[in-house]
């Protein structure tokens, strides 16, 4: 792919692309523009009470391992429950979903294969000013929704309870 890399590439504690995301703190660690692109690799940081719309991705397979906090996820109708120490795998073409848990954010480190999820997360993002959860504001669901589609994402319904 165009603008891949051959050389090593080293992203330290607090570098990265950071991006405010729909209520999140998405730092870029790799993508399609990394090595052979096929993983998108993003540190998450998603306040409490935080859940994404049910979706689905119809391009590229997701992983969740959490760092810190309690996340409860669905896939295809499936409740799965995660804590530190969890990896979470949730194939393309199947409708997820997730929600941060208890009083605390969540820390994930999220990732896509192959890569281009990236891209996704910073049309519909900001760049974030600072490395902390954004100020809290209602989603534009219409625009979540057509900024996905270009990526192959299909918004399905709200966020699980």
């Amino acid at each position: 792919m165009k603008g891949q890399t051959s050389k090593p590439v080293v992203l330290h504690e607090g570098q990265g692309d950071a991006t405010w995301f729909i209520g999140t703190l998405m730092t870029r660690k790799a993508g399609t523009t990394d090595g052979n692109g096929n993983v998108a690799f993003l540190d998450q940081l998603a306040p409490a009470g935080f859940g994404p719309p049910l979706h689905l991705h119809r391009r590229e397979d997701e992983g969740f391992y959490i760092l810190e906090g309690e996340v409860d996820f669905v896939c295809d109708g499936q409740a799965l429950h995660g804590s530190a120490g969890t990896w979470v795998f949730l194939p393309k073409d199947l409708p997820h979903a997730y929600k941060v848990r208890g009083e605390t954010a969540a820390r994930m480190l999220t990732f896509t294969f192959p890569a281009g999820f990236e891209r996704f997360v910073s049309e519909l993002g900001s760049p974030a000013p600072r490395r902390t959860l954004p100020p809290q504001e209602p989603p534009d669901v219409a625009r979540i929704a057509a900024v996905a589609a270009k990526y192959g994402i299909e918004i399905l319904g709200p966020p699980p309870d």
